[in-house]
C-alpha cells in the first residue's frame, strides 16, 4: 500500500475519507462473522457514485483488490479482506434521493439504513419490506448485495423481489445502470442483470444507488405467540397453517434453549419448559383478519398447543416480539462470542435438522440454539463458543459444515439470506455441478476479469477460503 495510492483516493475524496492506521484498521478486519479476521490496508469512504467511480479507477490502476463493505452486519464474512487491499465503504452515502409514493417507489443511496426507509416522513404509510434482523443497522446496499430476508419476507419477498434497479461501479470505474433505474420502470426488456447484482455480494463491483419497491403498510395486524410441549408439534403446526391457504406475514419460530435464554435475561414470563415458540403474525384489511387468526389458532391447537397469548395493542405486540428480537442479547450469558449460521431446510423438515443440530451440538461439545424464519424453512443455528479457544473455533466451524451438509441432504440449501461470503464457500460444489460454477464464474469474470472485486468470495478459485486463514490463526484442519 503506498503513500502514492493513498494519495491519489484523498484527491478523489478528501483526506478525512481514508483510513490506513494500523489500530484503526482493527475495526474492518472483521464483519459480523468474527471467527476469522484479516484486516484491509486501507479504508476509503466515498460520499457519492462519481466519488466511488473515482476510486475504482485508481485501484484498477494500481492492481489492487477491492472489498466493498456497508454497515459491516454480514453474518458469512462477506467483508472480510482475505488478501488486504483496499476497503470501499458505502457508509457515508446515507441520502434518499427521491421518494415517488404515487408510483411506489424510492431512490437510495447504498448507505441508507434499512429501518430509515420505512421511518422516514416522507414515506408516510409505505415501506421497504425486507426487515433484516439487523436492520436498524444495516443498509440498503448490503441488503441487496447479500440478497436480505427477515422475519416478514415470508409473504412479501426478499430483497431481489422490492429492487427495481441498482447503480453498479464496476471495478475498473465504470458505472453501469441495471434495471429500471432512476424511472423505477418495474418490465425492462433484455436479459435481468438487476437480478444478477443483487446476492452478488460484492462480487461483480459496488452498489452504489438503489431504487427500490415500496409496499403499502397493512392497515391491520393480528399478532398471537403459540407455546408448544415440543419442535415437531411447532413444525407440524406451520405446514398445517401454510396448508389452509393462509399466508402469515411472518411465521417465526424459537427453540426451548433461546426460550430460556430470552426468559433468564428479560423475564418475559414464558414458560421455561416449552419445547417450542411459535409467532405467527397475520396482517391485511381488518375485516376477515380475525377470522383468519381463528383458523390459524384452530390448527395451533390441534397440534398440542398448549398456550396462546394475543396482542391487543402495539404494545402488546412489541412486548411478544421481544422474545424475538432480544434473542441475541440473552445469548451473552452462554459465551464469550456467537456464529449465527443460515440454512434452509423444506417445512416439513425443520423436526430433522433440530435433532441433527442436537446431535452435532453433542458430539462436538458446544452450545447451539435455534431461532427460525420458520414460513419458508430458514433456520439459524447459533453456535456459542470462546474466541479465544483456537479449538473451539475449529470445532464451530467444522459443526457449522455438518449442519449446512446436512440442511442440503434434506433438501435444503446453504443459505437463505446471509449469502456466501467465506465461510460457505466449498459448499458450493454441494449443491452445484462443475457445469453450473463454471457458467457463474463466467459470469462474473464479465464483469471483473482481474477478480479483484472482493476475491476469494463466494465462488472461490483454489483452496477454499476458511482454508487459508486457518493456519494464520492457529487453528488446526
Amino acid at each position: 500500500m503506498t503513500s502514492a495510492l493513498l494519495q491519489e483516493c484523498a484527491d478523489v475524496c478528501g483526506s478525512d475519507a481514508v483510513v490506513a492506521e494500523p489500530a484503526a484498521l482493527l475495526t474492518y478486519e472483521t464483519d459480523a462473522f468474527t471467527l476469522l479476521p484479516a484486516a484491509p490496508e486501507a479504508v476509503v469512504f466515498p460520499r457519492d457514485t462519481a466519488q466511488a467511480a473515482g476510486v475504482m479507477r485508481v485501484l484498477h490502476r494500481h492492481g489492487v483488490p477491492i472489498v466493498p463493505r456497508g454497515a459491516g452486519t454480514s453474518l458469512a464474512g462477506g467483508t472480510v479482506a482475505v488478501d488486504g487491499g483496499v476497503c470501499v465503504c458505502t457508509s457515508r452515502m446515507r441520502d434518499i434521493l427521491c421518494i415517488n409514493r404515487r408510483d411506489r417507489w424510492a431512490r437510495v443511496q447504498a448507505g441508507v439504513v434499512n429501518l430509515r426507509l420505512s421511518r422516514e416522513p416522507a414515506v408516510d404509510g409505505w415501506q421497504f419490506a425486507p426487515d433484516p434482523s439487523s436492520q436498524m443497522v444495516s443498509t440498503i446496499g448490503g441488503n441487496a448485495a447479500t440478497n436480505a430476508g427477515g422475519p416478514h419476507t415470508l409473504k412479501l419477498g426478499v430483497t431481489t423481489n422490492h429492487v427495481l434497479g441498482v447503480t453498479l461501479v464496476l471495478p475498473d470505474g465504470q458505472v453501469a445502470e441495471l434495471g429500471g433505474g432512476e424511472n423505477a420502470i418495474e418490465d425492462v426488456p433484455g436479459f435481468d442483470l438487476r437480478a444478477l447484482a443483487v446476492g452478488s455480494e460484492g462480487t461483480l463491483g459496488l452498489i452504489t444507488e438503489i431504487t427500490v419497491r415500496l409496499t403499502r403498510v397493512a392497515p391491520a395486524v393480528h399478532t398471537a405467540l403459540a407455546v408448544f410441549h415440543s419442535i415437531d408439534d411447532a413444525a407440524e403446526a406451520i405446514s398445517g397453517i401454510i396448508a389452509a391457504g393462509i399466508l402469515p406475514a411472518a411465521l417465526e419460530m424459537i427453540d426451548r434453549l433461546t426460550l430460556q435464554c430470552v426468559e433468564e435475561a428479560f423475564g418475559f414470563g414464558f414458560p421455561r419448559d416449552a419445547g417450542a415458540v411459535l409467532i405467527v403474525e397475520l396482517d391485511g384489511m381488518a375485516a376477515g383478519l380475525e377470522r383468519q387468526a381463528e383458523r390459524a389458532a384452530e390448527i395451533c391447537r390441534r397440534r398440542r398447543c398448549r398456550e396462546i397469548r394475543v396482542a391487543h395493542n402495539d404494545e402488546e405486540r412489541a412486548e411478544l416480539w421481544k422474545c424475538r428480537k432480544k434473542a441475541f442479547g440473552a445469548y451473552g450469558r452462554f459465551g464469550k462470542a456467537c456464529c449465527t449460521q443460515d440454512g434452509v431446510v423444506p417445512r416439513t423438515r425443520i423436526p430433522d435438522i433440530v435433532r441433527f443440530v442436537d446431535a452435532v451440538s453433542r458430539r462436538f461439545g458446544l452450545t447451539i440454539a435455534m431461532m427460525m424464519h420458520a414460513g419458508d424453512g430458514n433456520v439459524h443455528p447459533v453456535l456459542m463458543y470462546d474466541a479465544d479457544d483456537a479449538d473451539q473455533v475449529r470445532r464451530v466451524l467444522d459443526a457449522s459444515s455438518e449442519i449446512l451438509r446436512e440442511c442440503v441432504r434434506l433438501g435444503g440449501t446453504i443459505t437463505g439470506e446471509h449469502g456466501v461470503g467465506i465461510e460457505k464457500t466449498e459448499h458450493l460444489r454441494e449443491m452445484f455441478g462443475a457445469a453450473d460454477l463454471a457458467a457463474q464464474r463466467t459470469i462474473r469474470d464479465v464483469f471483473d476479469p482481474d477478480r479483484r472485486c472482493n476475491p476469494h468470495k463466494v465462488l472461490a478459485t483454489g483452496a477454499a477460503c476458511l482454508e487459508r486463514l486457518r493456519p494464520a490463526k492457529g487453528i488446526a484442519p
